[in-house]
């Protein structure tokens, strides 16, 4: 990468079209006409060229200009320079999505694959078949990866109480879905007979979710101006975790109900007997990618397959 004094040193880059038209038409006049020019605008552009190369580009013969060897080279590689150059300065054509070939990375809480993940597959292979994603599991509130940019894309509670801690103020939010706290037991359990009340739901035995260090839950954060706190029996790191030990013992889990619809399979679920907030499940990106058309249908489609 050329430093700053270099930059400064660097030949004008508009006589490469001078130099385009010069060698595709041998003329100085018919050069003239094209980059609409006078004549002895072009010349005094053909003696900086030769100044700036060392070359002569062209020599007369008889009538007419001849190209040097030099000048047939370049003129090989002079066009392709310029179509590359004038295709970055262009606004960005319309996405093909038949023919894009590219890897997103998307950095997930537990259960969005489960959940989201076939339908999200299955649009991506339909409309995109060269479109690779990979999942990660996110484990953390840091945004780093976004801004590192080795994730594209990340799912995550923005600003409830839940997560209460703000995302990084250059970080895009777009809200997907908001989610209720719903209780889980195995089929047969006690608080599957019924819809239990506030004394039965305390009353009972529970598997915590320590998420990111954290000891208390929303419900906890609702059962506290009650006077009351569950009995917990067992702290997990993750939904998977707690519901696997609600199907297989007499705990009760209280999870967000629509994260984790593609984990609960064979469970019985049940509204809890108190009001606890509710959370918003966000979208998440780094601006940079805001403005990028294949990173923007990438997350429309992720509204569109999430979004209430």
């Amino acid at each position: 990468m050329p430093c700053y004094a270099e930059l400064m040193t660097l030949p004008d880059l508009n006589l490469l079209v001078t130099l385009d038209a010069l060698l595709s038409e041998g003329s100085v006049a018919r050069a003239a006409r094209r980059l609409r020019l006078s004549p002895s605008a072009t010349s005094r552009a053909l003696a900086r060229l030769r100044e700036v190369t060392g070359d002569p580009l062209l020599v007369r013969a008889g009538r007419g200009l001849v190209p040097t060897p030099r000048a047939r080279e370049l003129a090989a590689r002079v066009g392709p320079v310029l179509d590359e150059a004038t295709a970055m300065l262009r606004p960005l054509r319309d996405l093909d999505l038949g023919t894009l070939e590219r890897t997103f990375t998307l950095r997930c809480s537990e259960g969005f694959v489960e959940t989201f993940g076939p339908a999200l597959v299955g649009h991506v292979a339909a409309q995109a078949p060269g479109v690779r994603l990979s999942f990660m599991t996110k484990t953390d509130r840091d945004s780093a990866l976004l801004r590192e940019g080795s994730v594209d894309l990340e799912t995550g509670v923005v600003g409830d109480a839940a997560s209460p801690s703000p995302t990084s103020p250059e970080i895009k939010a777009r809200a997907l879905f908001r989610d209720r706290f719903v209780g889980v037991v195995r089929s047969g359990h006690p608080l599957a007979v019924r819809p239990p009340s506030l004394a039965d739901y305390v009353a009972a035995r529970h598997v915590g979710i320590a998420r990111r260090g954290a000891e208390r839950w929303p419900v906890d954060d609702a059962l506290g101006p009650l006077g009351l706190q569950r009995d917990v029996a067992v702290r997990v790191g993750g939904f998977a975790a707690a519901l696997a030990l609600a199907a297989a013992t007499d705990l009760a889990a209280t999870i967000p109900e629509r994260h984790t619809g593609g984990l609960r399979q064979g469970l019985h679920i049940f509204p809890l007997p108190l009001a606890v907030a509710p959370i918003t499940v966000s979208l998440l990106w780094h601006p940079r990618m805001d403005a990028d058309p294949a990173h923007r249908w990438l997350r429309g489609l992720v509204h569109d397959i999430c979004g209430d």
